[in-house]
């Protein structure tokens, strides 16, 4: 069974995505269209929906990409709690005194909250609101340069971030759909060096954070920061929320600072008071977990290895991952209780933060569906027989590069993207001869644009809460490096597709 209509549930999920500014909407109506299509039923259609609903989420992959998600953002929730996050923030906001070491320590950072974007973040960013006034800073220069080491980087880790399980995930549904057996871990690791607008706009933050300087200066702190705000107190404030992946991007249709402002308030009101300042509650897990992946994935791998750096690919890595973060989970907990900390109040901001993540699982479940009903439909059929045999292999990347940018510009998802053009993209690359490890990096790279460059990134909504800037001030400011480094990433995927094939 192939055919136009096996184009239609894409012909559906981009479009109204784009117009809705939400991924969301777009997945379920395109699911609804093709469970339609294969049971024109009225209660049909319903039915065989609910079915590749279920059937998805309930594989034993996909099952445990969910449960990593969930842990993963509970064990963030009570970090903050136990004040980790806040005694971070602390512990080295008194140890910048210059604008190059303020510079430094935002890149510098970046080893040590690499975990996720909006992490890292609301780790960040409070510390250098606290300096700006100091130090004069511009805000905008400060953003720019806290933002450019958060998306980009998170994605180019294969190790310990809340990116790697979902990531994975889209590469081994797409792949097989394709009948393609490898495995998952070890393409997306292989597709990593050609994500080449995470490696261009870290090269361009580079320039703009350490040789291109503004004129401009913080001309009156006091109106910036608020009356009868210190610059300190709002850090501690600030550093409070931990503001969890995906949490806006999926649900808000049109975030802006007025809503981030209300979210940051009635976190300050809830945690601010009674949160302590304990730097060992943030830094212990977080090392944890990162030694623990580490040393579980060549243990995990070294069985079926004859090398050490091949143990690490050979490893299943979700497994690693899941295993490393409940030990993780485990030893936090404890040390947090022996610090007193009440158990029932962990366990309610372990829910907490888990609950918060339910947008995204849920828009996994959708992806996942979506995916097995357009395959079902016979997509990858049509695409071989009437549209990949007159693409030539070397436009399929850059071409998925830039239509990708478009579409995570207009909803600041960069998830969203993945989850969208990943299925297209290793089916056209598939049947098209291109290589499928740059039109994987080409997808990756398209979604990190938008959630770098997009006024709607939940990354810029949040950056602009706490840094007090006009997001579309701000968006507009950090347009042109945008710019230059998707001009080179065009010309990357240009290039490197004559040379590769298949």
């Amino acid at each position: 069974m192939s055919g136009w209509w096996s184009l239609l549930p894409f012909l559906v999920v981009i479009p109204l995505a784009v117009w809705t500014k939400q991924v969301l909407p777009g997945l379920f109506a395109a699911l609804l269209v093709g469970s339609y299509i294969k049971d024109h039923s009225l209660l049909g259609g319903i039915k065989t929906m609910l079915t590749y609903l279920v059937n998805n989420l309930v594989q034993s992959s996909n099952i445990r990409i969910i449960i990593f998600l969930y842990v993963f953002a509970g064990l963030v929730s009570i970090i903050k709690f136990a004040g980790g996050i806040k005694g971070f923030v602390h512990l080295v906001s008194k140890k910048v005194k210059s604008r190059k070491s303020a510079m430094l320590l935002t890149w510098f950072s970046t080893m040590v909250t690499f975990s996720d974007p909006d992490f890292r973040i609301v780790t960040i960013a409070p510390i250098m609101k606290a300096l700006k006034k100091r130090l004069n800073l511009p805000a905008e220069e400060l953003g720019f340069t806290i933002e450019v080491t958060s998306n980009p980087v998170v994605g180019l880790i294969p190790l310990a971030t809340a990116f790697v399980g979902y990531m994975v995930s889209i590469i081994h549904m797409a792949l097989k759909h394709e009948g393609i057996h490898q495995p998952a871990y070890e393409v997306y690791v292989k597709s990593i060096p050609f994500n080449f607008f995470s490696y261009s706009i870290l090269i361009v933050g580079l320039y703009y954070s350490f040789f291109k300087h503004s004129n401009k200066k913080e001309k009156n702190s006091a109106t910036i920061e608020g009356p009868g705000k210190h610059p300190q107190n709002f850090a501690m404030e600030a550093a409070t929320e931990a503001v969890l992946p995906g949490k806006k991007s999926v649900l808000h249709s049109n975030p802006n600072e007025e809503q981030g402002e209300e979210d940051l308030q009635s976190c300050q009101n809830e945690y601010n008071e009674d949160t302590p300042i304990k730097p060992w509650n943030f830094i212990l897990p977080l090392s944890l977990v990162l030694v623990l992946t580490l040393f579980l994935s060549w243990w995990d791998g070294h069985f079926k290895a004859t090398s050490f750096l091949n143990a690490f690919i050979r490893a299943d890595a979700l497994g690693v991952m899941l295993e490393s973060l409940f030990i993780t989970l485990i030893v936090t907990l404890a040390f947090f209780l022996a610090q007193k900390f009440p158990i029932d109040k962990l366990l309610t901001h372990f829910v907490k933060g888990g609950n918060n993540l339910m947008s995204v699982i849920l828009m996994l479940g959708l992806i996942w569906a979506v995916s097995a009903v357009s395959e079902d439909l016979g997509f990858s059929k049509f695409i071989t027989s009437h549209v990949a045999g007159w693409i030539p292999h070397y436009f399929v990347a850059p071409i998925l590069f830039l239509l990708g940018a478009l579409i995570s510009y207009f909803i600041g998802s960069s998830w969203g993207t993945w989850g969208l053009l990943m299925p297209l993209g290793i089916t056209l690359a598939h049947h098209a001869g291109a290589n499928i490890l740059l039109v994987i990096g080409a997808v990756f790279a398209s979604g990190t644009f938008g959630a770098f460059s997009s006024p709607l990134s939940d990354n810029s909504v949040t950056l602009c809460t706490i840094l007090d800037l006009p997001i579309m001030k701000y968006s507009r400011s950090k347009l042109v490096p945008s710019l230059i480094a998707a001009g080179i990433s065009t010309l990357m995927f240009g290039i490197m597709s004559f040379f590769m094939r298949a």
